[in-house]
């Protein structure tokens, strides 16, 4: 597990959430980027789905500001930085899959467009593209990802390879 990675993508990440650029993480910003997905696909705000993953953005706030200490006054990169990694390096793999679990059982459902309960290649690739990732990259990512080989994913190998990224165990690029 690469620890320099991992604190890379993690600040690169508190950038991506800092919607405003004020150098801060508050609750707007959550809402911010879940309204910013869900106008990737199309879905307009009070969509069952898009609301879903608004409930799942604010959930993670709270949890990472209860865990920075730092809920009125939003959370400093710094403070980002030492509740991701004690997330990630000291509770381990179950704590993350119960804050980020919401948040990607959230995003399968947006973008399962035909109900089947996973993300085909079109559906993976508008998840990429919703988050910021160029069109046309999605084949070759799930191809890298799909470690079953049933050319889908779960939204328990979708939260894998989330976890896998933020660990800085997967070389791939899901920020944007």
């Amino acid at each position: 597990m690469s620890t320099a990675l991992a604190n890379e993508r993690l600040r690169k990440r508190f950038a991506r959430w800092d919607v405003d650029g004020n150098g801060l993480l508050e609750l707007e910003d959550f809402r911010q980027e879940a309204a910013r997905i869900a106008q990737g696909f199309g879905k307009p705000e009070d969509a069952p789905e898009v609301q879903g993953l608004r409930d799942a953005f604010e959930a993670l706030y709270a949890h990472l500001a209860e865990q920075s200490g730092s809920a009125q006054a939003g959370i400093t990169e710094d403070n980002f930085l030492r509740a991701t990694e004690q997330l990630l390096f000291s509770e381990g793999e179950a704590a993350f899959n119960r804050a980020l679990g919401p948040v990607v059982k959230s995003l399968v459902d947006l973008s399962d467009t035909n109900g089947d309960g996973v993300l085909d290649s079109n559906e993976f690739e508008a998840w990429l593209v919703a988050i910021g990732l160029p069109a046309g990259q999605a084949g070759e990512v799930l191809r890298k990802v799909d470690t079953n080989g049933d050319g889908v994913l779960s939204e328990d190998e979708l939260l894998r390879v989330v976890r896998e990224y933020h660990y800085g165990r997967l070389d791939i690029e899901l920020l944007g």
